[in-house]
Parts: C-alpha cells; sequence; structure tokens
C-alpha cells in the first residue's frame, strides 16, 4: 500500500439504526418484517440536503466507512473535505448491525439463520433510498464503492434516476461463470461443516473450519497470481515450517490466517446471504434489452476496471461502460494498473484516487 499519515480512525458524527416500521417485499418473493438498517454519518448534510456522499461497501464492509477505507478520508484522500457529508450504509444480509440472518424474526421470535430469505441488490438499495429519504436527503452527489459496493452504486443510478448526480463503481459487474462457480465452492466448504448444522448453529458455535476455507478462497480471488508470486513465492511458511516434513509453505500459512481471523467477525449464514446476492446482480434483469435499463441513467458515471483483477474482469468492465455510453449514458472507463488484482481498490488508493479525481465535479474537489 502506499505510504499515508497517520492511519488512525475517524469515528462517524452519527451512527444510527432505521426501519420502515412495515413489511418490506422483496424481489424474489420474500418478505421481511419492518427490516433495519445500520447507518454511520460522517459530517453533516446541509440545509438542502444536497451535498450528500453515499459510500456503498463490499462483501465484508460496513456503515463504519472509515473503518474499513480510511484512506478516503486521510491528507489526500478522494473525501478529505469536510465540506460534504459522507454515509454509509449496512447492507441487508450483513452481520454489522442490519437485518440478516443473525436477526431475530418477529414471527417465530428466533434467529432466521438459514431460513432468511433471498435479498438482491436491487432489495438492499430499495431500502437505501427510504432511508436516504427519511433523511431528507433529496440528492446524491456521488455514489462510489467497489466490488458489491459497485453494484450497489449501478442499481441506484438505474433504479433512482433522478436521485444520482455522479456515480463511481470499481471492479463491479455482473459475475462470469467463473465467479459464480468460485462463490458456489465457497458456500459449499461451509456448508460441508459438520459444524453447519443446516444453518441452525448458535451464535459461538458457527462452522468456523468451513467459513474459514471460504475465505481463504476468497482471498485467492481478491488478489493476482503475480501478486502471490512475488509476496510468497515458493518459500516455506514464515513460522519455520518445512514443505519437505509435511509444513507448510508461505502462501498456505497466509491463507489460513486470513481465514482465521475472518471467523472472527462474520457470520457464515450473512456469508452465504451476500455471496448469493452478489451472483444475482444483473442491472438489466427486469428491463426488455439493457438500452432501456441504461438509457434510464441520468448520473455522470465513471467505471473503473482493475488491470489484475480476475475475479470481475477489466474486460468485461470495460465492456459494461461500452453497453452504457450505446444507450447514451455519460459514461467513461478507467482502468487501475496495479498487481493487487480485485483488492487494489483497498491496496492502492492513492492510485485510485488519482484516477478518479479529475472525474469529479469542481465542488467534490479535494
Amino acid at each position: 500500500m502506499s505510504s499515508s499519515p497517520s492511519q488512525a480512525l475517524i469515528g462517524p458524527s452519527f451512527e444510527g439504526d432505521y426501519s420502515p416500521g412495515e413489511d418490506f417485499s422483496l424481489e424474489a418473493g420474500g418478505v421481511l418484517r419492518s427490516p433495519t438498517l445500520h447507518y454511520a454519518i460522517y459530517g453533516k448534510p446541509n440545509a438542502a440536503g444536497d451535498n450528500v456522499i453515499f459510500v456503498t461497501h463490499a462483501l465484508s464492509g460496513s456503515a463504519r466507512i472509515a473503518d474499513w477505507w480510511p484512506r478516503l478520508f486521510a491528507d489526500g484522500g478522494l473525501l478529505q473535505s469536510g465540506d460534504h457529508c459522507v454515509i454509509g450504509i449496512n447492507v441487508l444480509g450483513s452481520c454489522y448491525g442490519s437485518t440478516g440472518p443473525g436477526s431475530i424474526d418477529p414471527l417465530t421470535g428466533r434467529r432466521y439463520g438459514p431460513d432468511f430469505p433471498l435479498v438482491t441488490i436491487g432489495d438492499m438499495v430499495r431500502l437505501q433510498a427510504r432511508l436516504l429519504e427519511k433523511l431528507k436527503i433529496r440528492r446524491l452527489e456521488l455514489v462510489m464503492g467497489a466490488s458489491i459496493g459497485g453494484m450497489q452504486a449501478l442499481e441506484l443510478a438505474v433504479q433512482f434516476p433522478g436521485f444520482v448526480r455522479q456515480v463511481v463503481s470499481i471492479g463491479a459487474a455482473p459475475l462470469g461463470a467463473m465467479g459464480l462457480g468460485l462463490n458456489h465452492l465457497q458456500r459449499q466448504m461451509i456448508q460441508l461443516d459438520p459444524a453447519w448444522d443446516g444453518g441452525h448453529y448458535l451464535p459461538d458455535q458457527q462452522p468456523r473450519r468451513g467459513l474459514a476455507l471460504a475465505r481463504a478462497l476468497a482471498v485467492c480471488t481478491y488478489k493476482s497470481s503475480e501478486l502471490f508470486e512475488h509476496r510468497f513465492a515458493r518459500r516455506p511458511d514464515r513460522s519455520g515450517e518445512d514443505p519437505s516434513a509435511g509444513g507448510r509453505f508461505d502462501v498456505a500459512g497466509y491463507l489460513d490466517y486470513q481465514g482465521e481471523q475472518f471467523v472472527e467477525r462474520f457470520d457464515a449464514n450473512s456469508y452465504l446471504a451476500l455471496t448469493r446476492a452478489m451472483d444475482l446482480f444483473d442491472p438489466v434483469r427486469g428491463y426488455p434489452s439493457a438500452g432501456a435499463a441504461f438509457s434510464r441513467i441520468q448520473a455522470e458515471v465513471m467505471l473503473v476496471g482493475i488491470s489484475s483483477d480476475w475475479l470481475f474482469p477489466a474486460a468485461e468492465v470495460a465492456s459494461l461502460a461500452a453497453n452504457m455510453v450505446k444507450a447514451g449514458v455519460r459514461c467513461q472507463y478507467r482502468e487501475l494498473v496495479s498487481s493487487h488484482g480485485h483488492d487494489a481498490f483497498l491496496a492502492e488508493p492513492d492510485d485510485l484516487a488519482r484516477l478518479v479525481r479529475p472525474f469529479l465535479g469542481e465542488d467534490l474537489q479535494c
């Protein structure tokens, strides 16, 4: 990662919960009874309610944007200016405050667990829009996100065309067959863990081994072969293990560590719910054609591909941008050249800022 000033975390000026107070119907036909969204606000909306930036998070992120993307707010970061209000909202299905599989089902008095209904990216943004309306936000100056966050940004632009001025979507497009297959394998790893118990495990007895393996495989998809070769090559594990005596290579120790850390902060059922939402993302679904869907977009759009991303290949992001332009969208494509793979948006924040900053209007320049 590029050098940076203090990495001290910035706390939100307000953190709270929102519920529509009524049933919320889902695209797949399910219903959530008065679901909750957890949100965090950095700064303050102005009287007109038009100085708001919405940063949408990826699979394991939360509403507390500065906790997982601190460089956005640091000196030289895209959002270092204090003139704007920045909002983060934890997505439906997550385990960081919004309604998800770990929440109590009002109908049964028990945790949803595996009975949590199927949610889509479209469901997520529809409820987010209701929260933003409740906060008297008249228009979003910018929606920016990567991975599942980028999917949310694009979905907002399609579903609520007059509500968004600019969109920056990074490393996001409908998943191809490889990505769908890898997500399937991750869910299988979790469900084949003996502790899975049909998804009805207790909070402190979740399928740790399966979730750790799923995360380890996911980390492989977030990195690149070039990066792994540079970092690990065929070196033995740095703890001193000898592969020739049955010990691990360094890359294996790294992946095991990533899985072990992840199970301490995430829920297996939420992992299943969010990877399924990720699989289903297709902004054209429900419209007669791509042109019909994309022609709804009124926002200026920047799609950012990552040169070494093999989960969401840069060519597929570029193709999505071309289809938007064909539909009349003011869309531009830029490519972040990096060996960090899909995770480059986190690993190369300064390079990303240099790429995105020219796209932003003068009032968003820092």
